[in-house]
């Protein structure tokens, strides 16, 4: 295929229709010096190109994305890691807009009950611009928590929690109300360009400042779940390999981040007991560097289950399973679904004592930096998964439901976990295909999965 005569555009992948089936090497190129980088390298078969070099793989930073998707011509087989405007998910402020506009649609198409399953995450108010209807909610309900914070920010830097409507006051008039100023007056600028005011390097750990700061101020949850006295997130990644028709795994590896100082609503100002970010827990005099502040969460669905039986849990980590799809569903028809894209998705979730789980934000750039040897092995094999799925080696039927640690959880509607097609009629016995926290035995299952591949391919030549 011959590069485009638009000199403002750049070609990747020409040339390779025929070479590929050939098993030609997979180009492939980043920016990430992480363990990205140590699973890119080891990929047998994939060559790293560097510079102004043709690639055929690109997990790029979303700012690349930002200044190059329009001006670059992919050929069919190309794959770059993420969607052209994914900050309608991962910006707190968009997630929070579409999925209230989704819940809207749902209580018009599908009624209350439906609706009420997207009533996952806390109450929240979109700053300056809802200032005045959060200040009618927060006179209604005295004496309540409440947290803020900056939209496109990461690693937990500029939140803090409050309790006074005087806090707010003063963090207006500060240096951010001096932004927020020049805000108030041009209010639609972000509507007409959203991705001026997004910019995420490596991780997640990395969101550029933004011109102007918009913030969000959500209701805090008071009633954590707690283990050893301590407040917990959880981190759970889902890998999207399409939009329009919706297409997700998700793994079954994952892991919850612990506070190290004991939870207590009596010191509002202490990170240490309210931020789970490895960023800020590193930071407490208490950190124990080998030992981390992270269990594994086949861990934490065991703890569960001895303390509150097998059902109670199946019932939360489906209503997680929940909150994955409607979120994803909630943005289906904003997300461009382009077929050279895919993203895999860092989700963060809190538990509440009630075993409720509450969407608190959804990352375009989970930290794929290992802080143990423990979370190297768990990117590691999330990694090389995620490249197995993706198969840029061509090697996939498209119609496995499991391939390493992913479970196909959604392919244009629910998928089963039983073998065989998917049938709907008996939604009462119907089991969705996910496994999140459980054996994750992905060496013997990709053994067997490629096995299975080359029976098939020699029987078929």
């Amino acid at each position: 295929m011959s590069r485009l005569k638009n000199q403002n555009y750049k070609g990747h992948g020409l040339s390779r229709g025929k070479e590929r089936e050939q098993r030609a090497p997979v180009r492939f190129k980043t920016t990430l010096v992480n363990t990205l980088m140590d699973v890119l390298r080891h990929r047998p078969g994939w060559m790293e190109v560097k510079d102004e070099g043709e690639w055929d793989f690109y997990w790029c930073d979303v700012s690349w994305l930002r200044e190059n998707f329009d001006h670059t011509y992919m050929d069919e087989h190309v794959r770059i890691s993420h969607f052209r405007n994914h900050y309608e998910l991962t910006r707190k402020n968009y997630m929070v807009k579409n999925l209230k506009r989704f819940r809207k649609q749902l209580e018009r198409e599908a009624g209350k009950l439906e609706a009420a399953k997207c009533d996952f995450f806390p109450q929240t108010f979109e700053m300056p611009c809802e200032y005045h209807l959060f200040v009618e909610e927060f006179r209604k309900n005295p004496g309540i928590t409440w947290i803020m914070k900056p939209v496109a920010r990461s690693q937990g830097k500029g939140i803090f929690l409050f309790r006074r409507l005087k806090d707010v006051m003063d963090w207006r008039k500060g240096t951010a109300g001096k932004k927020l100023t020049s805000m108030e007056a041009q209010p639609t600028q972000s509507a007409v360009n959203p991705t001026s005011s997004h910019d995420t390097r490596s991780s997640d750990d990395q969101k550029d400042e933004i011109p102007v700061e918009n913030y969000v101020a959500q209701r805090y949850i008071e009633n954590p779940y707690l283990i050893g006295g301590r407040k917990f997130d959880l981190r759970v990644y889902v890998l999207v390999m399409s939009y329009i028709p919706l297409r997700a795994w998700l793994y079954r590896d994952g892991f919850a981040r612990f506070s190290n100082t004991r939870f207590t609503l009596n010191s509002l100002d202490d990170q240490y007991v309210h931020l789970t970010n490895v960023a800020v827990q590193k930071t407490s005099p208490d950190y124990h560097p080998k030992k981390g502040c992270k269990w594994m969460i086949q861990r934490f669905r065991q703890y569960l289950a001895s303390k509150h039986g097998p059902e109670a849990v199946e019932a939360l980590f489906s209503d997680m399973d929940n909150i994955f799809i409607k979120s994803l569903q909630s943005v289906q028809k904003v997300i461009i679904s382009d077929k050279h894209c895919f993203e895999l998705y860092g989700y963060d979730i809190l538990i509440d004592e009630d075993l409720k789980p509450w969407l608190l934000e959804v990352n375009a750039s989970p930290s794929l930096t290992a802080s143990s040897q423990e979370d190297y092995e768990l990117k590691t094999r999330l990694l090389e998964d995620t490249l197995h799925v993706v198969d840029m080696e061509a090697r996939l039927t498209g119609k496995e439901k499991r391939v390493g640690g992913f479970d196909l959880m959604w392919n244009d509607g629910p998928v089963s976990r039983e073998e065989g097609a998917t049938d709907l009629s008996g939604m009462e016995k119907f089991v969705t295909n996910t496994h999140l926290g459980c054996v994750n035995d992905r060496k013997q299952q990709l053994r067997q999965l490629f096995r299975s591949l080359q029976m098939q391919k020699k029987a078929s030549s």
